[in-house]
């Protein structure tokens, strides 16, 4: 595998970035500090310190800078959870090095994060692979998570579930280099499912070019979507063989130094979204972990798709329905367990 071919459009892929935030298609975040610095992590503290509602940690998937949570005023999570009066934090994954595997991930630097925010007991809000860190962060630390809401984290592995699969497909997690470029998980990506990362991608566009406001919103992700940075070696390893082909979280088998990441040991109230028209995360990814997790107190959400929003999978973070119909009920759910 020739690795430099994939750094070197990881380079192209940034200034393709910079390119657009000059034709105004960048982020417009809204305000925030960092509070917390460590190898493979920052953490954004959000508004004006006076809020007095629930602590929220929010856990981005690892692969992509964070301000898909944040994108546009309109279509912003952070702000959702501001407005309502919450004290929110988020996780700003940095390049990490090559060693940092799931026990950084999905233990150590989550919680370290929760400690710099003051936190003995939060709120954790994640998405996509963020979901899934998050899931294993509270089978391990219950005690520290008040509830835990996911949003289209791919949690089990199975037949069901082929495209994960296809993507690991091949892959020799000894022949890997220290920092896997993002360009190659996207190339992976578009080989797995074609149709999800390929024809899903270009039919957004087509439905989105005669809606200003979704046409907008379809732009602003494609240029996150350039946003990207490696992952170290073994992270990618351990995700491929003891999450994708030995499927251990989902079988209760996973273990983490000396503790055990089961569905069994998530008991704090848990919220999922599905979207049964996601390819990538169906509902079958997500449902059995709800079924076997510990918690009395289960929520799940139906999301129904939208324009603009490049992949269905993105939907329930930038989805103009998201924000108008689903959201509502997530901070509403978060005021409750908070």
């Amino acid at each position: 595998m020739d690795w430099t071919l994939f750094e070197n459009l990881d380079r192209l892929r940034r200034q393709q970035g910079a390119l657009l935030d000059a034709l105004g298609l960048g982020p417009v975040e809204a305000p925030y500090r960092e509070v917390f610095k460590a190898p493979g992590v920052s953490l954004r503290h959000y508004g004006s310190g006076d809020e007095s509602g629930p602590l929220v940690l929010i856990v981005p998937a690892p692969i992509k800078r964070p301000y898909i949570w944040d994108l546009a005023p309109e279509v912003s999570a952070v702000r959702r959870c501001l407005a309502r009066g919450a004290r929110v934090f988020l996780i700003d994954w940095q390049p990490a090095p090559p060693q940092f595997g799931l026990a950084k991930y999905a233990a150590r630097l989550i919680r370290d994060c929760l400690d710099a925010a003051g936190a003995a007991r939060a709120v954790v809000l994640a998405h996509s692979l963020g979901g899934l860190l998050a899931a294993i962060f509270s089978a391990l630390h219950p005690e520290r998570v008040r509830g835990l809401a996911l949003l289209s984290a791919p949690l089990h592995f199975g037949a069901d579930t082929p495209v994960f699969r296809a993507m690991v497909t091949g892959l020799d997690t000894d022949e890997l280099p220290d920092a896997l470029p993002g360009s190659f998980l996207g190339a992976v990506s578009l080989r797995a499912a074609p149709d999800t990362f390929g024809a899903e991608r270009l039919a957004d566009a087509l439905a989105s070019f005669a809606d200003p406001a979704a046409w907008r919103t379809h732009l602003l992700v494609e240029r996150w979507t350039l946003d990207e940075f490696a992952l170290p070696r073994r992270l990618v390893a351990e995700l491929a063989t003891w999450i994708v082909r030995e499927d251990r979280f989902a079988r209760g088998t996973l273990r983490i130094g000396r503790r055990s990441a089961a569905p069994s040991r998530l008991a704090a109230p848990l919220l999922c979204v599905v979207d049964p028209r996601c390819r990538l995360v169906p509902p079958a990814a997500v449902l059995p972990l709800v079924e076997a997790a510990a918690s009395r107190d289960k929520t799940v959400l139906h999301y129904e798709g939208d324009l603009g929003v490049l992949l269905q999978h993105l939907g329930p973070l930038v989805g103009r329905r998201a924000h108008a119909l689903l959201w509502p009920k997530i901070l509403d759910w978060i005021e409750r367990v908070g």
